[in-house]
Order: C-alpha cells, then sequence, then structure tokens
C-alpha cells in the first residue's frame, strides 16, 4: 500500500492573464503535473493562488463577458459583466474559470476545496 503526502502548490498570478492562470490551476488540481497521475484516482494536492487582483484583462473583454444565471421565476436572466463581478467579488471569475475547466465529475467538488484564492 502506498501512502499519498500532499502537494502543494503556489501561483503568483501578477501580470498574467485570467485563462493562462485557470488552466495551470486546473491542471496541477487535476494531479497532471506529478509523475504517479491516474485519472481515476484523486490526488492530495493543494494549490494557493496569490495576487489574483493583479491579473491582466484587456478592457474589451471586461465589458464583453457576461455571466448569466437563471433564478428560476419569469424575468429572473441575472447578467453580470467581468468588470461588475471583479469588483463585486474579486477573484470568483477565476474560480469559476478553473472550475469549469475541470472534469465533470464526482471529483470535482474534492478538488475545489483544496482550491485557496488570495485576492
Amino acid at each position: 500500500m502506498t501512502i499519498k503526502t500532499t502537494t502543494a502548490y503556489e501561483i503568483n498570478a501578477a501580470g498574467k492573464s485570467l485563462g493562462r492562470v485557470a488552466a495551470e490551476a486546473a491542471k496541477m488540481l487535476m494531479g497532471k503535473t506529478s509523475a504517479d497521475y491516474t485519472p481515476n484516482i484523486r490526488s492530495d494536492v493543494k494549490v494557493t493562488i496569490s495576487n489574483v487582483s493583479k491579473l491582466t484583462t484587456r478592457e474589451k473583454k471586461l465589458v464583453q463577458t457576461k455571466f448569466t444565471r437563471y433564478t428560476g421565476y419569469p424575468g429572473g436572466l441575472k447578467t453580470l459583466s467581468l468588470q461588475q463581478l471583479n469588483e463585486t467579488k474579486p477573484g470568483e471569475a477565476l474560480r469559476r474559470a478553473i472550475e469549469r475547466m475541470m472534469p465533470r465529475n464526482t471529483f470535482r467538488t474534492e478538488r475545489m476545496k483544496n482550491l485557496t484564492i488570495n485576492v
């Protein structure tokens, strides 16, 4: 029986784009950076992302990118731009991007619990 140890990664997001940081973090959370990667075994990896407020984003993308959700009631379609989301919840756009890059299976919620985002 092999005993797995917890691996911790630190990502500095200053000066990088949102998608590049999200792809790097998703790969680490899935365990693809370790030599003993197996898709059906959850790796014990912790990822911390710092300086999220210093991510570089083009002005056009801040306005054009829309996040929508539906409350379930008539007229309940809510839309936020990337700029509004960053003002209300800093780091939420990065968390959503990482979550959507992960495979949609039972490991996703457990892997997302190992993600820490420091604004």
